[in-house]
């Protein structure tokens, strides 16, 4: 399953990466939300089913409905800016096939043409802000495959089951975090994630949206928010804003040190006012979609198979800093 916007000629690598799996039990399908019918016009999908939206529906909406579309039992999401090693699909299916209670599986991500990480996997800090598990490290520094907290949607494997237990994708999420979301409501009815080290993938790192771009930052402290108000329990979710707070004070003194995202949102032109705005703006939007948020978190807690203690302890296994998360 790969969502697309701009449908160029790094969705025709990612989809041609896919022709040379060493497993092509498969089907390669496609879902263009240019509204205009790019990958097609573009050539971009070569033997690739498409599906054309009308507009951006966001990247949990596309994956909602290329699984809708298809009957496999399992779904792999995959970045159009991804490129697959040839192993990549069939690593991952043996992970899965090897642990029925497994229901995800995190890639080996690389940031594409060099030898360091994007992902292992990901991390979670204290105020629902998700970051990837050994970003910028060697790959030989997380060779083992193991349980991790959940996977980056960028490059991961899903068993249907599980989507189907849990509702898929949030689709009022639009963009970032709804891996975040959907991997802890998998935790909360009890499946676990597995990291498959060799299962390799190549990401061109924020291509779509930028590393630091309004709509990035927007969307990311939105989407932490309604993370935090879905699933994390009470005492963790009251404790959230402080977390929060800390974040924002290593915000402040990595740009004065030039280094971390608020540093990267200023050299591409954005004045720190601006960040503070959408910081307001994300508030405001969880404000207006407590009615929701309440109901889904009911629906969540009403169905779930562990604890919030085991829910605490899963957070605080796979945690990482207010301070890390500022400095990344």
């Amino acid at each position: 399953m790969v969502p697309t916007l701009a449908a160029d000629s790094r969705l025709r690598d990612c989809v041609q990466s896919l022709a040379r799996q060493t497993r092509q039990d498969f089907e390669v399908l496609i879902v263009d939300n240019s509204g205009q019918g790019l990958a097609r016009k573009n050539a971009a999908a070569p033997g690739a089913r498409v599906i054309e939206n009308p507009r951006n529906l966001g990247f949990g909406a596309a994956i909602n409905q290329g699984v809708r579309a298809s009957s496999s039992v399992y779904v792999a999401t995959l970045n159009d800016d991804a490129v697959a090693q040839p192993r990549w699909l069939e690593v991952l299916v043996c992970a899965l096939e090897r642990r029925p209670d497994a229901g995800m599986c995190a890639s080996q991500v690389r940031l594409y043409g060099e030898d360091r990480l994007d992902s292992a996997g990901m991390l979670i800090a204290r105020d629902g802000s998700s970051k990837q598990r050994g970003h910028g490290c060697l790959p030989e520094d997380f060779p083992v495959a193991e349980e991790v907290l959940l996977p980056s949607g960028s490059a991961a494997l899903y068993r249907r089951s599980m989507l189907e237990e849990v509702g898929g994708f949030d689709e009022s999420f639009f963009l970032y975090c709804e891996d975040t979301d959907l991997g802890l409501r998998a935790r909360w009815r009890g499946w676990k994630c597995l990291y498959a080290p060799g299962a390799l993938v190549e990401h061109h790192y924020s291509h779509s949206a930028g590393r630091a771009s309004p709509v990035k930052a927007y969307f990311v402290e939105r989407n932490r928010l309604f993370v935090v108000a879905k699933n994390f329990p009470a005492g963790m979710a009251a404790a959230a804003p402080l977390v929060s707070m800390a974040r924002y004070f290593w915000h402040v003194r990595f740009l004065l040190r030039g280094r971390g995202s608020a540093a990267r949102f200023r050299a591409e032109g954005n004045a720190g006012p601006r960040m503070l705005w959408y910081v307001a703006r994300a508030h405001c939007a969880l404000l207006a979609s407590l009615a929701r948020l309440r109901r889904q978190r009911r629906e969540i807690r009403a169905r779930a198979r562990i604890t919030p203690a085991v829910f605490r302890h899963l957070v605080r296994s796979h945690g990482i800093s207010a301070r890390k998360v500022a400095e990344l």
